[in-house]
């Protein structure tokens, strides 16, 4: 299990570079997104490119533009379902669960509930979680955990996000 946190750019980044590698070399790839819904970025086109390469986004952005608070809550719980259906259904080698660091934040799901997943999952599936805050209990239990840390960044400065870069 790999885990990809802190307050610093590249943490999907990081874990799409994973299914990529994995994609490529004939891996069934299941990525599961908690926030980023139906927007329109490049990794989505890119990916389904790929047979071997299931997106699943189910969010609705950020929880806190959200006018109906209910709404994130259920979508996340949604996506808790399917996330726990691709790891133990045995059908892929690689589930990337996407900003499922915020969605424990939030208390949408529980550490107890991830901690439950990764007892249930087959041997074979590897899993890599993103987002900031990961939970101490999930970094304990983890293989690999990177904490992305932001020295510099153009959204400082007022640059808009970048198609290519950001999205």
């Amino acid at each position: 299990m790999i885990i990809n946190t802190g307050d610093g750019k590249g943490k999907t980044t990081a874990a799409l570079g994973t299914a990529l590698r994995a994609a490529g070399h004939g891996h069934r790839v299941a990525i599961v997104q908690f926030l980023k819904g139906e927007w329109n970025y490049g990794e989505a086109r890119a990916l389904a490119r790929f047979e071997n390469v299931e997106l699943i986004r189910i969010g609705s952005g950020f929880t806190w533009q959200a006018e109906d608070p209910a709404v994130p809550h259920n979508l996340a719980r949604e996506a808790w379902a399917i996330a726990w259906d691709r790891v133990t259904s045995g059908r892929y080698d690689l589930v990337i669960l996407d900003e499922l660091n915020y969605v424990l934040g939030e208390g949408y799901v529980t550490v107890q509930e991830v901690l439950a997943l990764l007892a249930a999952r087959p041997a074979p599936v590897s899993i890599i979680i993103t987002g900031r805050g990961a939970p101490q209990e999930l970094v304990d239990v983890a293989d690999t955990v990177t904490e992305m840390h932001c020295v510099k960044h153009p959204f400082t400065e007022g640059t808009a996000a970048q198609k290519g870069i950001e999205y």
